[in-house]
């Protein structure tokens, strides 16, 4: 049986895409949503012919107004996982209980160092030659869940934050559908906030004298 996952996004959707383009027999993409309605990946979405939906954020009146009526229309979908892909919100702690465990995120940074934004530029100020991609539980405190998978890219000298970004894009895509998959078939578990494949804790260590990026 097929895994039923919802992903919200926020604009044009190149993560959903890619997860959409490994067209992984154990994954059913359910729904699409978004908190914007110009949001290019809803039109990718339409032409895999996915339920999509538009929840704007500003018209309500507190964050947590928001997440509630968020997590009400994604449960009509009754997903056994949520994925985060480029949704620009910083949700609830509610949010965030009520999905515990089944919700992912991705963060263009080797987690826990560089949490937050403009990771790009954050890692060329800071010098160092290594750069990554995080896929996470997501858990009330921001960009700091258990890591699923991560990868790495050399940091070039001729690098710019777009340089940077590009080539990291292409890790997104390959290790996003790869974390999915594990959870498809059932190879994840998170106990007690520490990730599990195939019955062996992970761990990922930066490396020496990695800066945080705090």
């Amino acid at each position: 049986m097929s895994l039923r996952v919802v992903v919200l996004i926020s604009g044009r959707g190149s993560n959903l895409k890619a997860i959409l383009e490994t067209d992984d027999p154990l994954v059913d993409v359910c729904a699409v949503i978004s908190n914007r309605a110009n949001a290019k990946g809803l039109d990718y979405a339409h032409s895999c012919n996915i339920p999509t939906e538009v929840m704007d954020h500003k018209k309500f009146n507190t964050r947590f107004d928001f997440d509630a009526a968020l997590w009400q229309l994604i449960d009509t979908y009754q997903p056994q996982l949520v994925v985060l892909a480029g949704f620009m919100r910083i949700l609830s702690p509610e949010f965030v209980t009520h999905y515990q465990g089944h919700l992912i995120n991705i963060h263009p940074s080797l987690l826990p160092a560089f949490k937050g934004l403009h990771t790009h530029e954050r890692v060329l100020k800071a010098g160092v030659n290594i750069h990554g991609v995080s896929v996470h539980f997501v858990t009330a405190e921001l960009d700091a869940g258990p890591v699923i998978i991560q990868a790495q890219i050399p940091v070039l000298p001729e690098d710019d934050p777009e340089t940077l970004a590009t080539r990291l894009l292409k890790e997104e895509h390959r290790i996003y559908p790869q974390a999915i998959h594990w959870i498809a078939e059932k190879r994840v578990q998170l106990v007690k906030q520490q990730v599990f494949l195939d019955g062996k804790p992970l761990s990922y260590v930066l490396p020496d004298n990695y800066p945080m990026g705090d």
